[in-house]
């Protein structure tokens, strides 16, 4: 592989930045599309016959159109926004494309109502067409959730006042975060790169900048309690609004997903938490401490300090991928070498990673902070695994792209699983094996006990939320209650301030942004075991299998594809003894040494 730049190239998409001149034009050509959209949607007529297609094919491309430029706006600006966090004029494109998404959004509404008006019988023979028949589950599904909406006006309003009144929120939460910095030996951090030093060997670099970030957050926890209590207040006036009783209702539906799923899902985790409990205070005693505290989590333990460079990193990713799907590895590839990837340690970046899709373009870009930990080669992995989702599906029909986070998560964690086994496989001693199998825990540890904490929270706060604001004090206690349970009282010290910190609590795209991760986790442990057992003829099966996400119910797809019952917990055990396997190898090398 040729050597690697670890900075991101955007001007493949537009150049020059946020002053780009062909960004301008594009976003100019992007809304004169939405004003033919909403020209059509007003003038369409609900068919009285199945002979009607015409005027409802021409809706479906303007939509499909739209939303692909849309995507490919706000791609670039998260882009904008993630790698220089002092972008003003990134700002102001978020706020043009966040007016536009409320205007698509009026469009969108608008036209699903007309497909609730259109006869039963007449839809469902429309939709069976040749021409219609690909896009029969997203527009069946559109139609049935118009009919859990307010009358149209009141839901345009809706759209129209979430631009300032709802997503404004977000903005000044990421704005907010933006300015923080801690001050460690001598230098100014992003809280991103802050946060990177609390997997570090020496427990009192852990131990001072856990201290300094909680300081922190908490000197701000007034403001950050403003944006999450409005945030959430917002939502739950709609929902109140629609006769929705239910806080889960949205991302429920959001991820196509039942809620008997997802509480099989949490009560198998329960069911298997005690074995996780044994390993935390293995890992106390390891680093000679009575408990762990939050912060000890994920230290490293064992004499081993495993680090690749950047370039390493790549060339073990493709590497790995190569012995399951020859196509991952070449898309892989040519993700670094046509430097899709943003993975420079440097001031003034967002902290976090995510991996964001150019449908227009049909490329990605991949942003994360990169400093050759186990954990960051796992990461990027992890990324390129949402980036891979996205490449397979970039001939398909627009609308049929829109996959959930919880399979999107599916796609990212295999990814992630594929490498971090085969780092344990290769690994060259005991203390090395150690290390690496540590690291996988510790990734199930996060799943089943912190984005578990995070669930609870986000329950609990919700239900409080509904009598009015929740204070940044009691927030702090809901916080520390939540993770005390998730890790069965396992550490000494927790981290109030979580709910602060934690960008997920305060995204606009849905609520809830925290049991996908788990989901996405287990379920992807069910195609790795697949995987194993068939090998490199797997991989067209895995194709077909991300190329179905976006248009079916998780249930669907794992019968499908699967051919098991995600609704029974027989799925889950049998994935958690896959995760178990590698906890229970942890424990003999631990032993051992």
């Amino acid at each position: 592989m040729q050597k690697l730049s670890m900075k991101w190239d955007l001007d493949t998409l537009f150049s020059g930045g946020s002053d780009s001149q062909s960004l301008h034009k594009y976003v100019e050509q992007t809304e004169e599309e939405l004003a033919n959209l909403e020209s059509l949607v007003e003038l369409y007529t609900p068919p009285k016959n199945t002979e009607q297609t015409g005027p409802l094919l021409e809706v479906v491309a303007h939509i499909q159109e739209v939303m692909k430029r849309l995507s490919e706006f706000g791609a670039f600006v998260s882009c904008l926004s993630a790698q220089n966090v002092e972008d003003k004029k990134a700002g102001q494109w978020q706020s043009k494309r966040t007016e536009m998404g409320a205007r698509f959004d009026n469009a969108l509404t608008a036209f699903d109502q007309k497909l609730v008006q259109v006869d039963e019988s007449i839809f469902k023979t429309m939709i069976q067409q040749p021409e219609l028949k690909e896009l029969s589950f997203v527009l069946n599904e559109k139609r049935e959730h118009a009919k859990d909406l307010l009358e149209l006006r009141q839901e345009s309003l809706i759209n129209d006042l979430s631009v300032d009144g709802y997503h404004g929120w977000g903005q000044m939460y990421d704005a907010l975060v933006g300015k923080m910095t801690i001050e460690y030996d001598g230098e100014e951090l992003s809280v991103g790169q802050a946060a990177n030093k609390l997997s570090a060997s020496d427990r009192e670099v852990r131990t001072e900048v856990f201290h300094k970030l909680q300081s922190a957050w908490d000197q701000q926890s007034d403001l950050f309690s403003e944006t999450l209590n409005h945030l959430s207040g917002f939502r739950l006036q709609m929902y109140k609004r629609r006769g929705w009783n239910h806080v889960l209702k949205e991302p429920l539906d959001y991820n196509r997903m039942t809620e008997t799923t997802l509480n099989s899902m949490w009560e198998t985790i329960s069911d298997y938490k005690s074995k996780y409990k044994n390993y935390l205070n293995k890992k106390a005693e390891m680093l000679e401490l009575e408990k762990l505290s939050f912060y000890d989590v994920e230290a490293p333990v064992g004499e081993s300090e495993q680090t690749m460079s950047y370039q390493e990193g790549a060339e073990f990713i493709v590497e790995q991928f190569r012995k399951f799907s020859p196509k991952m590895a070449e898309f892989a590839e040519m993700a670094f070498e046509k430097q899709w990837i943003e993975a420079e340690d440097r001031s003034g970046k967002r902290p976090g990673g995510f991996c964001t899709s150019f449908p227009d373009s049909e490329e990605t870009r991949i942003f994360m902070t990169y400093s050759g930990t186990p954990s960051n080669v796992a990461t990027l992995a992890h990324e390129l695994g949402h980036a891979y989702h996205q490449h397979v599906m970039n001939d398909m029909e627009v609308m049929n792209q829109g996959y959930a986070m919880n399979v999107a998560e599916t796609a990212s964690t295999f990814a992630e699983m594929i490498v971090a086994d085969a780092a344990v496989k290769e690994a060259k001693n005991d203390e090395e094996k150690l290390t690496l199998l540590e690291d996988k825990v510790q990734r199930s540890v996060a799943f089943f006990m912190n984005i578990h904490a995070r669930f609870l929270f986000e329950t609990r706060f919700y239900e409080e939320r509904k009598s009015g604001t929740v204070s940044a004090e009691r927030l702090k206690q809901l916080m520390r209650d939540a993770q005390r349970e998730a890790y069965m009282d396992s550490l000494d010290e927790y981290d109030p301030t979580f709910w602060a910190s934690k960008l997920h609590f305060h995204i606009t795209d849905v609520p809830f942004y925290n049991f996908p991760y788990t989901f996405g986790y287990l379920f992807s442990m069910g195609i790795y075991a697949r995987a194993l057992e068939a090998g490199e003829s797997f991989e067209d099966k895995y194709i077909a299998l991300l190329r179905d996400t976006g248009r079916m119910n998780v249930e669907d797809l794992a019968k499908k594809h699967l051919e098991v019952d995600i609704e029974q917990k027989e799925f889950w055990q049998n994935a958690l003894e896959l995760c178990v396997a590698d906890l229970e190898e942890f424990m003999e090398v631990a032993e051992k040494l």
